[in-house]
């Protein structure tokens, strides 16, 4: 289990192609499936709504098991705390590393905030202790470059 606070071992993903599951479809999940599709994955959203018009497999119902099936990483950010934490136990019952909006020690990944900016991609992370910081911080790193 992921501790906050902890260091990270940065890394960036070649997604291109690779299966992504997304449950929520709030503005939250949103803001994580636009950089998923950004990435080139093939995103799979698990919500009985969205909240904006995506790329992507939509599946217009509540998360059920087996969801995750033949997924390289999950991403929960649902409003419902019991089903983000089911998501979470799915994810490493399949060995399918998780990020968790509500609860960043229940995953196995933070996302960082990023710049990709005239030829920089910048990730920034205080280890999961400050996500406030790092979106200040990435505001200025965009704005100086």
């Amino acid at each position: 289990m992921m501790v906050t606070g902890m260091p990270f071992y940065p890394i960036f993903l070649d997604l291109a192609e690779k299966r992504v599951v997304v449950v929520g479809g709030g503005p939250v999940a949103v803001r994580k499936t636009r950089g998923l599709i950004e990435a080139g994955a093939r995103v799979t959203v698990v919500a009985p709504e969205l909240s904006a018009k995506l790329p992507v497999t939509w599946k217009a119902r509540r998360y059920r098991s087996g969801d995750l099936h033949g997924a390289t990483l999950a991403f929960t950010a649902t409003d419902d705390r019991r089903v983000n934490a089911r998501v979470a136990t799915d994810a490493k019952a399949l060995g399918v590393p998780v990020n968790v909006a509500d609860s960043p020690a229940e995953g196995d990944f933070l996302v960082p905030a990023r710049v990709r900016k005239n030829g920089f991609h910048i990730a920034i992370s205080t280890d999961g202790a400050n996500p406030r910081a790092s979106a200040a911080l990435r505001r200025r790193l965009e704005n100086a470059l």
